[in-house]
Parts: structure tokens; C-alpha cells; sequence
């Protein structure tokens, strides 16, 4: 009886906050592209270069550029941290992710999980084919790239996928605590991604910067559409949160 009166009066509170919640989502969707947009047009002018080269220069030591700083173990570490933007990780991570909503009978919101990440995907793979943007030249590679630079493709599917995972699992768990140790995880291996990118000599900062504001307005999106979703399947009686 209880739970019921408590469902009650979330469902309730949604209702009366959809307009002004549904407005937060769409201003911060609008100010992450209009971040975009404006970053795009300063690095097609070319006004980020001499930005990019001296962040790119610091990461590398001095009097021979051709080696990051650190010892090699930090590079080892780097390529790591990298591989954790890429499709491979972040396909098996967005799949096991699915696959807890399939257990938990959520087979809409796995869908929605599945085409979100996806689409960003896409995304990500268009943008790079029209900004056709090369790679740094001044330093050697430290990983294997086949594809243009801007936006950071890591960067930009690590902020969809980590922070649409975070929150759609935050809103799972019980506790203060809990919820911000997941939501601060999924934005530190964000960071991390992005700027192994730039340490591994394979992406101009404003690449990753880009990667960021992209990936995280295409998130914002997502995640609305999701608490549709969720609003609906409480509404619904279908299943809710883990139990205590």
C-alpha cells in the first residue's frame, strides 16, 4: 500500500514538472551544439591552430617531441584508457547494459538504449566525413587511426555511451552515494578517453573538446527521450527500481 501511495505521488510530480523539466533538456541540448557549432567554425578558420599545437607540445617532452611525457608504462596505460572509446569496449559495454534491461522484462528501453548508441555511431562517422579535418603531423601516432580527425570519434561515442549508460543505471540504485559514484565514474573514463586522445598524439585538443560537446548534447537527447520511457513504465506497473 505503501509503494503504491509512493508511485502515486512520483507520477503525480512528473506530471506537474514534464513542461519545465522538458525545457532544461531542450536548453542544454541547444547550448551543447551551439558550443559545437561555434567550435567548428573557429577550427575551419583556422583559429584554434596555434591552441592545438601548444597543448599538443606540452604532452611531449623536451627536445624530443617524438616521445610523450612519462615513462613508457604511461603510454601502455594511455593506449588502454584509449580503447575504452572504442567501438569494440563500447559495443560489448552498451551490449551487457541491454542486456540487463532485457532481464529486468525492459525490451523498449533496451531497444532505446541499443539505437541511441548506434545512431551516435553514426553520427560520429558523418560529422568526420564532412569536416574532413587531417590528423597532427607534428608528432608520430601512438595509435592506429584510419579516419579524419575532427570531432574525436572516442571522445564523442565515450560521452554518449558512458553518460546514457550512467544515468539509465543511477536511476536503478538506491542512495545518494551510489547514484553520484556511477554518474562521476561515467564522466572521469569520459575525460580519461579524451585525453589519452590528445596524450597519444592521434587528435588536436579542439578535436576532443568537440568530441565532448557533441557527445554529451546527443547524451542530454537521449536521456530525455529515456525518461519518457521510464515515466511511461511507471506509470505503466511495469518493473521499477532494484529492491533495497
Amino acid at each position: 500500500m505503501r509503494r503504491s501511495l509512493e508511485e502515486l505521488a512520483v507520477t503525480r510530480w512528473l506530471r506537474r514538472n514534464v513542461e519545465l523539466s522538458s525545457l532544461c533538456f531542450l536548453a542544454s541540448f541547444v547550448a551543447f551544439f551551439w558550443a559545437f557549432a561555434e567550435l567548428a567554425d573557429e577550427v575551419i578558420e583556422g583559429g584554434t591552430h596555434d591552441l592545438d599545437r601548444d597543448i599538443l607540445l606540452l604532452l611531449r617532452k623536451a627536445g624530443d617531441i617524438s616521445e610523450p611525457l612519462g615513462p613508457p608504462w604511461l603510454q601502455e596505460m594511455a593506449r588502454d584508457i584509449t580503447a575504452l572509446g572504442g567501438v569494440a569496449i563500447l559495443t560489448l559495454t552498451t551490449l551487457a547494459t541491454a542486456g540487463f534491461f532485457l532481464i529486468r522484462r525492459q525490451p523498449g528501453l533496451m531497444m532505446y538504449l541499443l539505437a541511441t548508441v548506434g545512431g551516435g555511431i553514426v553520427a560520429s562517422s558523418i560529422a568526420k566525413a564532412v569536416f574532413d579535418r587531417p590528423r597532427p603531423d607534428l608528432v608520430p601516432h601512438g595509435s592506429f587511426v584510419s579516419t579524419a580527425s575532427f570531432p574525436s570519434g572516442h571522445s564523442m561515442m565515450a560521452a554518449v555511451a558512458y553518460l546514457t549508460l550512467g544515468v539509465l543505471i543511477a536511476h536503478f540504485l538506491h542512495g545518494r552515494r551510489l547514484k553520484i559514484y556511477v554518474l562521476s565514474l561515467a564522466i572521469m573514463v569520459t575525460i580519461m578517453v579524451g585525453v589519452s586522445r590528445v596524450y597519444l598524439g592521434v587528435h588536436w585538443p579542439t578535436d576532443v573538446l568537440a568530441g565532448w560537446l557533441a557527445g554529451s548534447g546527443w547524451a542530454i537527447a537521449c536521456l530525455w527521450g529515456a525518461r519518457l520511457i521510464l515515466r511511461r513504465n511507471r506509470t505503466g506497473k511495469t518493473p521499477g527500481p532494484l529492491p533495497r
